[in-house]
């Protein structure tokens, strides 16, 4: 039985549980603690090492030129802009209002607003050691930009630091996996405690945060993505979108980028007509630092927890949520589960309480099979761009048998 099936079931069971058993259901609260102490066990060497990992993959000094360059403010421009339509749309629905659920130390909080100057000074670590120590989320991405890049410059006498971290790297996605094996059993005693303590109002939440993403998703894809191929491409989205469907399936039912990272290639290559060089350089690239379904989800999921709790944010905490789900891109795996495990990073770093993420545990699997699509398709998006503008996109590829003519000077008719 696959992970996701097992971690429904246990929700199901849980709500069902907790709904018979009421408020005697709070004897299972100790492990969902646990299952949370584990996550948060792991945050600081997986963001460190993923983080690393990711960055050095830009090793080619050549290929951080004009391709490079063009790609990577693609890249996180989209990403930026992922974020922005997330939080603009978790207040709009406000998916978490009503459902008020109070934790000590966490009622009402308000993070006190820093300076300007003050909030980019505190990006900085003065001691980096100190910084992993305490788990200052965001400085230790920041360090690990810096030292990605230093392994990179300084090239073969660095390689075994670089080694060491992808092994590290390696061996946190391991430990994730064991963790989230866990985790239906997490999740069945954290939905019974819940649903005994506030009953099923509990669900409704949830189901509203669902609708909510799979509505901005949507919303990112057509109007981001389709802005990009009409209005920059100067190309046709629906050649795009048809091109791209088997990678998109492969995506859904995978939940993994880098397992539809073979068929991204294909598609892109001979659907699309973008050349191999820039497929096979800009792809692995996205498919390491772009992922803008799981930046709306981290987005909305911060606001989404911040409603649930009472927790009013700040403009300082909306910023660091900014800042720390786009370096967080950079270093998510396109493996099933990453995305979720970054969201902790994003949430100590807005101060909310870790514990509001065993709520969206249950749903996470539906939310990621989307989230998965929505970063493939901006990474083929960005390619077709790039090799647009590069004189490497053949558009009687592009077109194949549709009956298009693009006209860019009726682009805005």
């Amino acid at each position: 039985m696959k992970l996701y099936t097992k971690i429904f079931i246990a929700m199901i069971l849980g709500v069902l549980v907790g709904a018979i058993g009421g408020p005697r259901m709070s004897i299972l609260e100790p492990i969902g603690g646990i299952f949370l102490g584990l996550i948060n066990m792991i945050i600081i060497p997986l963001v460190l090492a993923s983080m690393v990992v990711g960055v050095t993959s830009i090793h080619d000094p050549k290929k951080l030129g004009r391709v490079g360059i063009r790609s990577l403010l693609m890249y996180l421009g989209t990403t930026v802009i992922a974020i922005m339509l997330g939080l603009l749309f978790a207040y709009l629905f406000k998916p978490g209002a009503g459902f008020l659920y109070k934790v000590p130390g966490h009622t009402n909080l308000v993070v006190e607003t820093a300076s300007p100057s003050n909030i980019f000074l505190s990006l900085v670590p003065s001691n980096p050691f100190a910084s992993l120590a305490s788990g200052n989320i965001l400085q230790v991405i920041v360090f690990a930009v810096f030292l990605g890049f230093a392994i990179n410059f300084t090239g073969e006498k660095a390689k075994p630091l670089l080694d060491f971290m992808e092994a590290i790297a390696e061996s946190m996605y391991t430990l994730t996996g064991m963790i989230m094996e866990l985790s239906p059993l997490a999740i069945f005693a954290i939905m019974a405690n819940v649903t005994g303590s506030f009953g099923l109002s509990v669900l409704f939440p949830l189901l509203k945060f669902l609708t909510a993403y799979f509505f901005v998703c949507a919303l990112h894809v057509g109007l981001v993505f389709g802005s990009i191929l009409w209005f920059m491409a100067k190309v046709h989205p629906l050649p795009f979108f048809k091109g791209m469907y088997d990678a998109m399936l492969i995506a859904f039912s995978t939940c993994s980028s880098s397992a539809a990272l073979p068929a991204n290639m294909h598609c892109t290559q001979r659907n699309l007509g973008v050349s191999k060089n820039i497929t096979s350089f800009i792809l692995p690239l996205g498919n390491t630092v772009n992922m803008n379904g799981s930046a709306i989800f981290q987005a909305m999921a911060a606001i989404f927890i911040s409603q649930v709790y009472g927790i009013d944010l700040s403009f300082y905490s909306l910023l660091m949520i900014v800042i720390t789900a786009t370096l967080s891109a950079i270093g998510a795996a396109g493996v099933p589960g990453t995305g979720f495990i970054m969201l902790s990073a994003v949430m100590v770093s807005a101060g909310l309480p870790l514990e509001g993420m065993a709520m969206l545990a249950g749903i996470d699997r539906v939310r990621e099979m989307i989230s998965t699509v929505v970063n493939i398709l901006g990474d083929a998006v960005v390619a077709v761009y790039v090799a647009k503008a590069e004189g490497e996109l053949n558009e009687k590829k592009y077109y194949r048998e549709e009956n298009i003519q693009f006209e860019p000077q009726k682009a805005q008719t």
